[in-house]
């Protein structure tokens, strides 16, 4: 077991094959309106190539406010979305275009713990730190997960060209 007073490294967990195409199925089915109420297919526009790209995520209800947490660290979803500034969020035809708000190192522990608590089933492997733990640990690891707050702008149902 993992030291959970230990610093996480920054970088990034990169997905096994098996992983892969699980989060590809996964994509298709959320992109479908499959999937729990708080699975969505993230959007966001490459940071060099300006095409779209998208990967299935979990959004943190917590506090009365939504959160986008990255269990895998620098990914290339966060590395896009930081560059941006925004995403989309699409479950079935429902799609929202949200603003992201970086969280700072000090704002992440409550959200951190938050989020394995909730997820700790598919997410637990990715901290250093059993799910249940206090807060209070989560201060050592914060700058290794990077956290978004989803401020929301705009949503609409329907077909995607029906939007304008």
């Amino acid at each position: 077991m993992p030291d959970a007073m230990a610093p996480a490294s920054p970088g990034f967990a990169a997905p096994s094959p098996v992983e892969r195409l699980f989060n590809r199925v996964f994509g298709l089915l959320v992109g479908l309106g499959l999937g729990l109420p708080h699975n969505y297919l993230l959007e966001v526009r490459g940071r060099k190539s300006g095409r779209p790209y998208s990967t299935p995520v979990d959004v943190l209800e917590h506090g009365g406010r939504r959160f986008l947490v990255a269990g895998r660290g620098e990914t290339q979803w966060v590395r896009n979305a930081r560059a941006s500034g925004q995403v989309t969020l699409r479950r079935g035809m429902r799609r929202e275009e949200c603003r992201l708000r970086a969280l700072s190192d000090q704002e992440k522990p409550a959200v951190l713990k938050a989020y394995l608590d909730r997820f700790k089933t598919t997410v637990r492997r990715y901290f250093p730190i059993p799910a249940g733990s206090p807060v209070e640990r989560f201060a050592p690891v914060a700058a290794g997960y990077p956290v978004f707050e989803l401020l929301a702008e705009r949503a609409t149902e329907g077909h995607p060209s029906s939007a304008d």
